[in-house]
């Protein structure tokens, strides 16, 4: 899953599932994935009935995936006809063009992955006895294996993100392990890798595809990987590790979802709320509605203030009453820290596992296990951090500086002291001051309606594309669910995808997240002609409609949400007709954000702006001098955000190759140690962030949260064609996005990200785009 990037305060994130881009291997098929990237376990940047497409060529699970219970390897003849009628009957099992994520239930889930394991497993083996080193006889057939399983899996994992129940939950544990043991038999293919290395090894190797050629090499790296030369005792032994590591990220997962849950704070006394907006007031009254106070309002209350990103960043940025500030912060960053949620013994556990994980297969830490698939090396990921560290250190300094000052001058008591619960009201009030934007009265201006009109228009001009809405074509899991078709210049369909937008803090995991729900693929085809389309979900957490008022975004949403598009683009324009490189598949990590931080530059491009910006009231576009003001306030306070970004990547790649599980230093001395270099105001004592940091023990960013600096290198230089084309001349910016659109988007996996980079870019990429964006180039100079 690919899930938003930033863990600030002004953008929930919440890791991906668990989804790499690489579907041969056991331990890499969906898992959960953020926005950070993946979710089902390849959400990018975390999170029926049947219906037939009036498109013929569109299926995005194939008929393949359709299980008859005559197709399975042999039940009894003394099954019961029940068990058969509820197989025959398990949406889970039908022939599908849309996934029925409206009738999925948590009583579908044990039956239904389980025949369909038992029905893939014959494949398998029928595979393996049929095996030859060509593409129709070994990787078409492999493809069908994965997909299946990576289409049904992906379906009851996204909604367990989405609409999470203990019933859910209960039944995907009890049969992941057995999930987890065919993808681990599935990546230890002896048979399926030596055939793979005698493609390699074979005389027409040359005149294969880069597409091809790099499924072979990916598969051969990834079943090294997964343990396919381990013998005997140390195979059982990976197999158990990989086991536990699958349950240690489902269960710390949890942990994080319930202990967000867990924490609701009752307000009665209009005073101990003031300062906050009237959204957020409207959203706390909405909720104590929902918690039994039938007669709830916005101006007189009660309110229940939660730790959901709406509610929490809005009492962290505006709430005046400094001791809720502080209650709020303190449950926030010691989430799943205590009692029966502690996620610590899971981390140290995670940790020594992947550790071992690592000597078995040959690598000194699992740092490096994590960069053998990625464009980076340890020793090069370290040293752009801290080249982008030393850019902001002196910026961020100043950033509490200036809050000090500030604060000082409004009279503040804790202006002397300003702590972690601090930042964020004042560097507001400072925002305000400075640019004189108040991000609460722009709301108004930004309707999700207007927004999404202004996204799919840019959309269009970049890409040559149009998105028209499909709601009906396709079952959702929620009435507030959009769903889209996107359509080329002739008119024909090229993709789908969901949108599911507001935050559910009862059933639906915080942050934002891109996921696929099936890919493009020629194999996959329904009609054998043209190939089956990709189709994705985007998810975010924004604030839900009011009353009779719209869904009102604060313009770090709208950022959001242009982020999440820019993954669920590369997956739906691919051109790729190889599914296992198809879309987001076989991108490596650090390159696969490329996209989503590519499309949050044009929120700061005035036509895409002003184009959006629009009153929901009045229609009156945002006025010129509001724009000018978000575009100098770009760079407020980004030493402070780059470092924070800075902190999470440096502990994480410390953990993974420095720590020493069970050693004399705990996770916490760990961040402490990272925090003296990357935190101005070090964290608390009692801060146990690492708790809640999913992204790297829930998701798919372990040894690999550098990966959004790394891409944002990436991305900022991308942009940087078209300011060199000119941002105002139409016809160069179509020209540029045409060619982001046969590179960037079309390649998927099919070729390297570097070569792919140069192709569009003409040389490699330079940090010179990201410092100067950020206001950091005089520093790093």
């Amino acid at each position: 899953m690919l899930m938003a990037s930033r863990v600030t305060l002004t953008r929930s994130v919440h890791p991906l599932l668990k989804r790499t881009p690489r579907f041969f291997a056991p331990n890499h098929l969906p898992k959960s994935h953020p926005c950070p990237l993946w979710s089902s376990s390849f959400s990018l940047c975390l999170h029926k009935s049947t219906v037939t497409t009036s498109s013929s060529s569109f299926c995005p699970s194939s008929r393949s995936l359709s299980i008859s219970c005559s197709s399975l390897s042999a039940p009894s003849m003394a099954a019961s006809a029940a068990v058969d009628e509820t197989i025959n009957s398990n949406p889970l099992l039908q022939d599908f063009d849309f996934p029925p994520f409206d009738v999925v239930e948590a009583k579908h889930v044990r039956p239904g992955i389980r025949t369909l394991l038992k029905k893939l497993e014959g494949d398998l083996e029928q595979l393996e006895r049929t095996v030859e080193p060509s593409w129709p006889k070994l990787v078409e057939p492999l493809e069908k294996i994965v997909d299946r399983l990576s289409v049904v899996w992906g379906i009851v994992n996204h909604l367990k993100s989405v609409k999470d129940s203990p019933e859910l939950r209960s039944a995907i544990e009890e049969v992941q392990p057995e999930k987890v043991k065919f993808q681990l038999r599935l990546g230890q293919s002896k048979p399926l890798y030596n055939a793979f290395k005698a493609i390699q090894e074979s005389p027409d190797w040359q005149t294969l595809s880069d597409a091809r050629k790099r499924i072979v090499e990916s598969q051969i790296k990834e079943a090294v990987l997964n343990g396919v030369s381990l013998e005997d005792a140390e195979r059982e032994h990976f197999n158990k590790i990989q086991q536990e590591l699958e349950r240690l990220s489902h269960k710390f997962d949890e942990n994080v979802l319930d202990a967000t849950k867990k924490f609701e704070k009752l307000i009665t006394d209009k005073k101990e709320i003031e300062g906050l907006p009237a959204t957020a007031l409207g959203l706390a009254a909405q909720t104590a509605v929902s918690k039994g106070h039938k007669d709830a309002s916005a101006e007189n209350g009660p309110w229940v203030i939660t730790l959901d990103a709406p509610s929490f960043i809005s009492v962290m940025q505006h709430a005046r009453n400094r001791t809720l500030r502080e209650e709020v912060y303190c449950a926030y960053v010691t989430r799943a820290s205590s009692g029966d949620l502690d996620n610590t013994a899971i981390i140290d556990q995670t940790l020594k596992l992947r550790l071992e994980k690592a000597k078995l297969l040959g690598y000194n830490n699992y740092a490096e296990v994590s960069m053998a698939t990625k464009m980076a090396t340890v020793a090069k990921a370290e040293e752009l951090l801290e080249e982008l560290r030393s850019a902001s250190w002196d910026a961020a300094v100043q950033d509490v500086e200036d809050l000090k000052i500030f604060s000082k001058k409004q009279g503040a008591l804790e202006a002397d002291d300003l702590t972690h619960w601090d930042i964020n009201f004042w560097s507001e009030r400072l925002r305000e001051s400075k640019f004189d934007i108040n991000e609460e009265e722009l709301r108004p201006y930004f309707s999700l309606p207007k927004v999404m009109d202004g996204l799919f228009t840019l959309a269009k001009m970049l890409f040559g594309i149009e998105i028209e809405p499909a709601d009906g074509l396709a079952p959702v899991w929620n009435n507030d669910v959009k769903f889209y078709c996107i359509k080329d210049s002739s008119g024909s369909p090229i993709a789908y995808f969901y949108f599911d937008p507001y935050s559910r803090p009862s059933e639906k995991r915080g942050g934002a997240w891109m996921d696929e729900v099936v890919a493009r693929s020629r194999v996959l085809s329904r009609n054998g002609t043209s190939a089956r389309l990709p189709v994705a979900h985007m998810v975010c957490n924004q604030t839900p409609p009011v009353g009779n008022k719209p869904s009102l975004m604060t313009f770090r949403e709208v950022e959001t949400v242009f982020h999440e598009f820019g993954h669920a683009l590369q997956h739906m324009l691919t051109k790729q007709d190889e599914g296992l490189v198809a879309g987001i598949r076989g991108i490596e990590w650090d390159a696969v954000e490329l996209p989503s931080q590519f499309m949050e530059n044009w929120c700061y491009h005035r036509d895409t702006l002003m184009g959006l910006a629009k009153h929901y009231e009045t229609g009156e576009s945002l006025p010129e001098d509001i724009y000018l003001k978000l575009l100098a306030a770009r760079t407020f306070r980004a030493g402070s955000l780059s470092l924070r970004q800075i902190r999470f990547a440096s502990v994480d790649l410390q953990l993974h190759t420095k720590y020493v599980p069970g050693g004399s230093e705990s996770i916490y001395d760990v961040d402490r140690r990272v925090s003296e270099r990357t935190q101005v105001i070090p964290p608390l004592p009692e801060d146990r962030f690492l708790c809640s940091f999913s992204h790297i023990f829930a998701g798919g960013y372990a040894a690999g949260y550098y990966s959004y600096k790394w891409a944002e290198v990436l991305s900022a230089d991308a942009f940087s064609a078209f300011e060199d084309a000119g941002l105002e001349d139409i016809k160069a910016v179509k020209e540029t996005g045409h060619k982001f659109r046969e590179t960037i988007l079309a390649l998927g996996g099919g070729k390297a990200p570097l070569e792919v980079f140069v192709e569009f870019r003409g040389r490699e990429p330079s940090p010179e785009a990201l410092l100067r964006h950020n206001g950091l180039l005089a520093a790093s100079a």
